[in-house]
């Protein structure tokens, strides 16, 4: 599945083996075998192996597989080291900060593509500190970047805070815009998801997410997935306003006209590229 259009990335503990055998049957878009936050300092030597075979068997499975490292350039080269790449779509790197920081994550990642012979993995950018949100702009412009991902639980931490939308709206809207000014994935949610068991309450964060402008979420609980699936998807009542809106643009355009009312509003360009865009979403 084309990164741009990912919804659901499921995280998948490194050393979590229970967990792979039904990975690729819970419907997340992506799955994020993990390096990072679910591995204690303790276990990322041992994690680091299991992580490997982790990446390969769901690849072999057909999945769309993500693998996020560890922030520090000392743990992601480990990290890196051994990993098939060729198996992935792409590497997060977690608390970017820099654009340089960026850079020299990315200047590995080309130096063992060449020696793999494989093409360069593109990055997805976690920015989770106020430092990284104040540098969004710089960061989404690298070339190697797919995607942009608010972490809102860092975020809200590093103000001692709770992950709520009075202190995380301006953020996640800053860090989404500069996604969406460089076309790149934005993933993430203006609120929490670590209350697996508030469905409501996560349901109501994932509309205001794509309400906000992200184009998908992570999901730390495979019961997450189908809500992420669903609030970022076009709804029934939107792909049949969005299948009239295109049917009526290409009518007026036969017309030679540029404009065309319909159900007591004009519809122009930029109304009908949502419609189109939502078209194009539709598994």
């Amino acid at each position: 599945m084309p990164l741009k259009t990912l919804r659901s990335l499921l995280f998948l503990p490194a050393t979590a083996d229970h967990l792979l055998a039904k990975a690729t049957e819970r419907g997340a878009d992506a799955l994020v075998v993990d390096l990072e936050d679910a591995i204690p300092p303790d276990r990322k030597a041992q994690a680091r192996p299991m992580a490997r075979a982790a990446v390969a068997q769901l690849a072999q499975r057909g999945a769309t597989v993500l693998l996020r490292v560890n922030s520090e350039p000392a743990q992601w080269a480990q990290d890196l080291q051994g990993m098939p790449l060729a198996q992935l779509a792409a590497v997060m790197l977690p608390k970017v900060e820099t654009l340089a920081q960026l850079e020299n994550f990315a200047q590995a990642l080309r130096a063992r593509a060449v020696d793999s012979g494989h093409p360069t993995l593109p990055i997805a950018a976690l920015l989770e500190t106020p430092l990284g949100v104040l540098a969004a702009e710089q960061i989404a412009q690298h070339p190697a970047l797919c995607a942009l991902g608010f972490g809102a639980e860092d975020y809200a931490g590093a103000l001692g805070v709770p992950p709520e939308p009075a202190a995380l709206t301006w953020p996640a809207q800053k860090v989404l815009t500069c996604a969406h000014a460089y076309g790149l994935a934005c993933w993430g949610l203006a609120g929490s998801i670590a209350a697996v068991d508030d469905v409501a309450g996560f349901e109501h964060t994932v509309r205001a997410g794509r309400a906000m402008g992200f184009t998908g979420s992570v999901c730390i609980h495979p019961r997450q997935v189908p809500i992420v699936n669903r609030g970022f998807s076009p709804s029934a009542e939107e792909l049949a306003w969005a299948e009239r809106v295109v049917a009526a643009d290409e009518a007026a355009s036969r017309a030679g006209l540029g404009a065309v009312l319909l159900d007591g509003r004009m519809i122009d360009r930029p109304i009908v590229q949502r419609a189109r865009r939502w078209l194009r979403l539709t598994p």
